[in-house]
């Protein structure tokens, strides 16, 4: 089977999720081409900067070599060719990018169609319900390859009519949801006939670079990973933060990321007199990332909107307990008392509770929420069992030419057997093996 992933930005120092999805439905058998839009011009991770020339640019080709693929489309195959202008048109109508952008997504379409015959991609993955899924949507309407994508959240179900959700998911063979609160949010804005094209795929972590966690500190440190923008909550963490510390003076907080609020959350941790308990470390790679997480005795996630944070999921194997807040999939990998604390988001007075709660409680007992945490992620998110589900799926719409509509259990269908049950046993019979 040979597929394609397409995203929007590949690869990026936010999303090494989707690099390690896609090394692992390598290693399952499966020949992927990468395709991006544009490419991140910031890399930090050498993992990222080698899948970086691995990956085909579509914006990367001169202007007219795109105009003149979407003529050769146009003359090749004109029914179709228009019947895209059309759906172009209705995507553009219910959205805030303009027809121009749009536009730009059909030419990119007619590359990505022609691309994709020239190297005889049977199928496309997109990641993220946004401009790739549209570009991807449209090569199909072009005569290209079935697609699917992957939604992660918060940003699609922000604005579920500007993305033409329903409709990304009533062309698509299927769709995955990264937890069950978002395969709930797909439910909202598709039809019930398309339901059962849902299927739950969590993104996964790679045990093996988690095989000996670090002891935990033991110096009430805390560390949070990720960008620094206005839904991770971080202005609240330093509140929060402020507010404990004075009771517990020897706290300190390790912020892992960069963005457009650096400069707010750096005042306002000097307005705080917070210099000495907050260090900011800007990005790290992935080792860095682990490193700074071995130095810490938990993380906390302040996160006002989420869809399920994969640094949650590596903190947990890291066997660190957690704060979180109380969103969107977090409550489904996360037992509040059992691998950490959740708490009421936008509430610093739940927040700073659980701060000072993980202040007071004794090492044992955190050791113990760790070794909880820890056992559950890896029995989750096994990036080569969920990469394995995934397969499962591209390969019986690459066999069939259709989904198999009664594979994913919903409210209106009968329980059947999960998807990648197969694959997953064969995979995981080539782990013990030591594949």
């Amino acid at each position: 089977m040979k597929i394609a992933y397409l995203v929007n930005t590949y690869p990026l120092g936010s999303s090494t999720f989707v690099r390690r999805e896609l090394q692992a439905v390598e290693r399952a058998g499966v020949a992927v081409k990468r395709f991006a839009l544009r490419v991140d011009g910031s890399l930090v991770d050498p993992a990222d900067v080698e899948e970086r020339e691995k990956t085909e640019y579509i914006l990367a080709q001169p202007w007219w070599r795109l105009a003149a693929t979407a003529l050769a489309t146009l003359v090749r195959a004109p029914a179709r060719t228009l019947s895209a202008l059309a759906l172009t048109v209705r995507l553009a109508r219910g959205s805030r990018a303009g027809y121009g952008r749009h536009l730009a997504y059909l030419v990119e379409a007619c590359h990505l169609a022609r691309r994709c015959r020239d190297l005889r991609i049977q199928h496309v993955h997109a990641h993220f319900g946004t401009n790739s899924a549209a570009i991807a949507m449209l090569a199909n309407a072009l005569g290209g390859a079935g697609y699917s994508f992957t939604v992660h959240g918060p940003e699609e179900f922000d604005m579920p009519h500007a993305l033409s959700l329903g409709d990304k998911i009533e062309r698509a063979a299927f769709v995955v949801a990264i937890s069950s609160f978002g395969r709930s949010q797909l439910y909202r804005w598709s039809r019930s006939g398309d339901w059962n094209k849902i299927a739950i795929v969590h993104c996964g972590i790679d045990p093996s670079m988690f095989r000996k966690p670090a002891p935990l500190v033991g110096a009430r440190r805390l560390v949070t990973v990720g960008r620094l923008v206005e839904q991770k909550g971080q202005l609240l963490l330093i509140e929060a933060m402020a507010r404990a510390a004075r009771t517990h003076p020897d706290l300190h907080l390790t912020i892992v990321g960069d963005g457009v609020m650096r400069g707010e959350i750096e005042a306002a941790i000097r307005r705080a007199g917070l210099q000495a308990n907050v260090t900011l470390a800007g990005w790290l790679d992935e080792k860095a990332v682990r490193g700074a997480l071995d130095a810490a005795d938990a993380l906390v996630l302040p996160s006002f909107a989420e869809g399920l944070p994969v640094v949650l999921m590596e903190a947990m194997a890291a066997a660190r307990p957690v704060i979180a807040t109380r969103i969107a999939g977090i409550p489904e990998l996360v037992r509040d008392g059992a691998h950490g604390w959740l708490v009421t988001p936008g509430d610093v007075v739940s927040l700073t509770d659980a701060i000072e709660q993980f202040a007071t409680t004794r090492p044992e007992r955190l050791a113990e929420m760790g070794r909880a945490g820890r056992a559950r992620a890896l029995e989750r998110h096994d990036i080569d069992r969920c990469a394995a589900q995934l397969v499962d799926l591209m390969g019986g719409v690459v066999q069939t030419g259709v989904v198999v509509r009664d594979r994913f259990p919903s409210p209106v269908s009968p329980p059947m057997r999960p998807a990648g049950h197969g694959v997953a046993r064969h995979m995981a019979g080539a782990q013990r093996r030591g594949r």
